[in-house]
């Protein structure tokens, strides 16, 4: 269980609030207006940002002090994070060694998780040719290598047309079963697609999640302005 306890962050006149937990293995969806605080939320569970107080928990550990490596956290970021001069199997490998100085048994992992993200083939290309789909693949393969519970999702297909990005969230609920999954999302079709909870950040504050299908069948007042109902 992740369990976010009385955290605070406050930076100039931004202040933003979140006391909850997710349950193990669940699919979050974290939504509300641009400039809210919802990146700034998983900057915070995974270690980027300090928060003002307040502590963050995974299976009842305190994980607050620990340094973004040492977290039982893998994020996937808008930009993919690939680097642009490594092939696409060095970039998947940095989850294994960061020095790349891979072995037989490493480089035929590697090879797997490019095969288990449709990306047989692509090892020894350069993150430059790649389509932004497969970009995509390449940075999915590299958290699935990282083998963390806890996945932390920035908004990463947000640049992809409707139905790639309908394909990526696909491939995640497919892969990723059965680890915590937090996604930042603007678009609330993605969260009806996979989420099983939804949080809404308004007003300062990040929400306590929700059941998604029945956040948007009944919306509250912060829900449907996000969603332009009246």
């Amino acid at each position: 269980m992740l369990t976010l306890d009385d955290l605070i962050i406050e930076q100039g006149d931004f202040r933003l609030t979140a006391s909850w937990s997710v349950p193990e293995g669940s699919v979050t969806a974290i939504v509300g207006p641009s400039g809210g605080g919802k990146s700034t939320l998983l900057s915070m569970i995974g270690g980027y940002f300090a928060p003002t107080s307040g502590r963050i928990f995974w299976s009842q550990t305190d994980i607050g002090a620990l340094p973004p490596g040492k977290r039982p956290v893998s994020t996937l970021f808008q930009d993919n994070n690939l680097f642009p001069h490594l092939t696409v199997a060095q970039n998947v490998g940095l989850a294994l060694k960061p020095d790349l100085r891979l072995g037989a048994e490493e480089k035929r992992r590697v090879e797997a998780a490019l095969a288990e993200v449709g990306l047989e083939g692509f090892a020894g290309r350069k993150p430059g040719t790649l389509s932004g789909g497969q970009a995509s693949r390449a940075a999915l393969a590299r958290v699935l290598l990282q083998s963390r519970p806890l996945i932390l999702l920035d908004e990463p297909f947000s640049a992809l047309g409707p139905a790639m990005r309908r394909e990526m969230l696909d491939l995640v609920a497919e892969k990723l079963k059965g680890r915590t999954v937090l996604m930042v999302t603007h678009d609330p079709e993605d969260a009806k697609q996979i989420a099983d909870l939804l949080v809404m950040v308004d007003g300062g504050v990040a929400h306590a999640p929700v059941a998604t299908a029945g956040a948007f069948a009944s919306p509250g007042p912060a829900l449907s302005a996000y969603l332009g109902r009246k």
